[in-house]
């Protein structure tokens, strides 16, 4: 018989006995060179079809016995052979025929078993060592493509999360230009018009020169300081310098003001990716907060009003970076999920253990079994293109790394909240002591 099933390796040729053969036959035929290997010999029947086997054990307890093969040597083999032995067809897997083998067997091993073709025939011994040997094989051969297949997979969520990091960081840095942008707007027109008003107070104080020094000179004729005098009293008149002053002085406010803003922008900026910040530094996560905010300013000032509820917090160490990109990715998300105009409601408290987040919207909400997945890695609810779904799993799993736990709470048209919780490390080196 041709076959090409992993059990066809295993095969061995074992040229079978008959039930009529005795057992000192039998026991002569084990010693032999080529059946050392076996524990057992097969017994098959004048059609082929296998009756049984004869263990090399089952002949040692006959022959161990005083006169046992005189006794018995000469009886028929079948008297001692076991007629249930482990029988398996070669079309059966190698993890089936392995599942078969040792829910059957019994320790110690004293039997080999018995290889059939698909019409029952006699086809040959395996061994049971043999198939150990095989299934170690395919398991360290699996195995090998289980660890090539984890390393890829460890490379594509680094790049996965790479790609969502720049892909908020895009989302960021656009916020932040367009943010940038208002400011700038109005203080670039403020100077182009603090340069229009300006012009004509340099006309007037070059021709106020041109007078000073004619009077300042004996030789200064009465036609050079007529001219010298109109010239003057027309530069006054066009600048009217008395109508500037609230005009500049209002230009000058407004343009410092832009350029406040331009530099609370960049200090959120800066303290919002706080890379060099240690997870042993000790943080304000009101802090936090509020640079957040300042980041997230341009996603949620045409959807909500953010209120926030600020406690007074003792300072936790983490990675403030960290931190800040969960509430970012909290923040955007609750200003997406509002239909309109809503509320995104920030507060913070602590207690004894830990101190707690609390980032909640007025928006659409979440049914149950969105809610159930919302952590899930590529889990989301936006179009293709809009979000990679990996925003809460590294949110959640940032918070988990710090200790943590996030959790979420949401019904259908009344809002969801997420509660972040973060240990205090006094409270931990107490729990250590006790």
């Amino acid at each position: 018989m041709t076959t090409t099933s992993a059990l066809a390796r295993l095969l061995k040729p074992v040229l079978p006995l008959a039930p009529e053969m005795s057992i000192a036959d039998v026991a002569d035929r084990l010693l032999t060179p080529e059946h050392k290997a076996f524990l057992s010999l097969p017994i098959v029947d004048a059609a082929g079809y296998p009756l049984g086997l004869v263990s090399r054990s089952a002949l040692q307890d006959i022959f161990m016995q005083r006169f046992g093969r005189d006794l018995r040597g000469r009886h028929p083999v079948h008297e001692v052979m076991n007629p249930a032995p482990l029988i398996v067809s070669l079309d059966t897997s190698l993890e089936q025929a392995a599942k078969q083998i040792t829910g059957q067997l019994q320790y110690p091993i004293t039997e080999d078993f018995i290889l059939i073709d698909a019409q029952g025939q006699y086809r040959g011994l395996g061994t049971v060592l043999d198939l150990l040997k095989a299934m170690e094989a395919r398991i360290a051969q699996r195995n090998a493509v289980l660890r090539r297949a984890l390393v890829d997979l460890k490379e594509s969520q680094v790049q996965l999360v790479q790609s969502e990091k720049m892909a908020s960081l895009g989302q960021m840095v656009a916020g932040v230009a367009h943010e940038l942008n208002t400011p700038l707007g109005y203080v670039k027109n403020n100077v182009q018009l603090l340069r229009e008003l300006s012009a004509p107070l340099f006309e007037l104080a070059e021709a106020q020169a041109a007078l000073a020094d004619c009077l300042a000179d004996p030789d200064c004729a009465e036609a050079r300081l007529a001219m010298a005098l109109d010239n003057a009293a027309k530069a006054r008149e066009q600048a009217a310098p008395e109508l500037l002053v609230e005009d500049l002085t209002q230009l000058f406010d407004d343009t410092l003001y832009g350029l406040q803003q331009i530099a609370e922008l960049v200090v959120g900026l800066k303290d919002f990716a706080r890379l060099d910040r240690a997870m042993s530094e000790e943080v304000d996560l009101n802090d936090c907060i509020r640079s957040a905010l300042v980041i997230a300013r341009n996603s949620i000032k045409d959807k909500a009003e953010a209120i926030l509820q600020l406690g007074e917090l003792p300072r936790i160490p983490c990675a403030p970076s960290q931190i800040n990109q969960v509430l970012l990715n909290l923040l955007t998300n609750a200003a997406q999920a509002i239909e309109g105009f809503g509320q995104i409601r920030v507060k913070t408290w602590a207690e004894d253990a830990a101190v707690f987040i609390s980032v909640q919207d007025s928006g659409r909400g979440m049914q149950a079994a969105v809610l159930a997945r919302i952590f899930d890695p590529f889990f989301t609810t936006k179009p293709v293109g809009q979000g990679t779904g990996l925003g809460l799993s590294i949110s959640f799993k940032i918070i988990q790394d710090h200790g943590g736990l996030i959790r979420v709470a949401s019904e259908p048209g009344r809002g969801t909240r997420f509660l972040i919780r973060l240990p205090r490390p006094q409270a931990a080196a107490l729990q250590r002591s006790a």
